[in-house]
């Protein structure tokens, strides 16, 4: 990293940092995300509504939970939220209106009670107090644990009964006064009222495993997909709602019209500077880039120039060698270019990305918006020609890793 000393922190790194400035980014909370201290849990929270709010520049204490956004909108814009959508009945909105504050610092909270889990470390916030039952401890590493340890039945009573800590988070904000022992009769309560909630709302069984929870099958929107069409001018769609090609056989198919003149520009793209692929024409010829964690551009251009009219512009990637995800590797392949079915160009990939095509951006057509995936052009490269609409195939056979998965969601910021 010294190598990199001038440009970490800058516009083309996406660096993370050691344990304590974390820490220190969360003063005065303690501890961090995937933990349910105040330091994993709590938000900023800034309410912004010159033509609602009278008041002006004050702070309100009252406890609030994600879960109280959509009630504290529907009831500023005096909205009642639908019982049923096109015939199906819709699960009721839990949380509560924070709109009653807005106005009156004095008013009385509405939310008394939340639970937190994640991954087995629970609390729980109830009128001022907090519970917190750490697992496995302080941390995974810090408790020479594997990350996803599960918790045997035996291990579960036994921290129900020595490992939960106590706070008067109204006195205590940073929760640094443990009052378990003194005052057990409220433990012992706020530890009933966490397994009241949790069945309530389906958090049991207490579950601390990490890869095999996150490999299991579950509801998505693309979920058994092959193919997907994209057109130009839509919002970004984020990547795990888009085209899973990573580590298989894929192609990316863009039917377009070049004027007279030619055209140049992005076709479609995804990422940024810290990672991504884009397809895009540029000096009249089609060209490839992915780019492979910031460290190198993986890069086919065709060898000859396109010319006026209609055309499929085609991208193919055919896996040729295994991934290495323990190295950061990911499939090796061949990267072939096709202007109407004809070949035009190739290059043979040693590695591509292994995990994650970058932590910003999503699918876009007909420009790169934001950090440019690729030094080669300044973005947005908005494509001057026409775009109709730009096809994915994933043909090939997914190459996964869940524990390496895993690893990478959990280090996203």
């Amino acid at each position: 990293n010294l190598a990199a000393i001038d440009e970490i922190g800058g516009p083309t790194t996406f660096n993370h940092y050691a344990w304590g400035w974390t820490w220190a980014g969360n003063t005065p909370f303690r501890r961090w995300k995937r933990e349910t201290y105040r330091g994993g849990i709590s938000d900023p929270f800034i309410v912004h509504w010159p033509a609602g709010i009278k008041a002006k520049n004050e702070v309100r204490r009252h406890f609030a939970h994600a879960i109280d956004m959509v009630p504290t909108i529907l009831d500023a814009l005096d909205i009642e939220a639908p019982t049923t959508i096109r015939g199906v009945t819709q699960a009721p909105i839990e949380g509560f209106s924070l709109a009653h504050t807005f106005d009156d610092a004095t008013a009385a909270g509405k939310h008394h009670t939340q639970y937190f889990e994640m991954m087995g470390h629970r609390s729980i916030y109830h009128d001022g107090w907090r519970a917190v039952c750490p697992w496995p401890g302080p941390s995974f590493t810090e408790a020479g644990a594997f990350f996803g340890k599960p918790i045997p039945a035996d291990t579960l009573t036994e921290i129900d009964a020595t490992g939960w800590e106590l706070y008067h988070v109204d006195e205590d904000w940073a929760e640094n006064h443990n009052l378990a022992a003194e005052n057990r009769a409220r433990l012992i309560e706020m530890i009933a009222t966490w397994y009241v909630e949790a069945g309530k709302y389906n958090v049991m069984p207490v579950d601390g495993r990490g890869v095999q929870r996150f490999a299991e099958e579950r509801p998505q929107l693309t979920a058994d997909r092959s193919r997907y069409t994209f057109y130009p001018h839509t919002q970004a769609v984020p990547f795990n709602a888009g085209p899973r090609l990573l580590n298989r056989s894929h192609s990316i198919t863009a039917e377009v019209e070049i004027p007279e003149g030619g055209a140049e520009g992005v076709l479609v793209s995804y990422g940024g500077t810290d990672g991504g692929y884009t397809l895009f024409v540029q000096d009249g010829l089609l060209q490839y880039v992915q780019n492979y964690v910031a460290r190198d551009y993986l890069h086919v251009k065709a060898d000859k120039p396109l010319t006026a009219g209609r055309h499929e512009l085609r991208f193919e990637f055919e896996v040729t060698g295994e991934p290495d995800f323990a190295h950061g590797k990911g499939a090796a392949g061949r990267a072939q270019l096709y202007v109407d079915r004809k070949l035009t160009g190739q290059s043979d990939f040693p590695h591509t990305t292994p995990l994650s095509l970058g932590l910003t951006g999503g699918i876009t057509v007909g420009a790169d918006p934001g950090a440019p995936v690729c030094p080669f052009y300044r973005a947005p490269f908005e494509f001057t020609g026409i775009i109709h609409q730009v096809t994915f195939d994933l043909s090939g056979e997914l190459i996964e890793d869940d524990e390496a998965t895993m690893r990478r969601v959990m280090a996203r910021q």
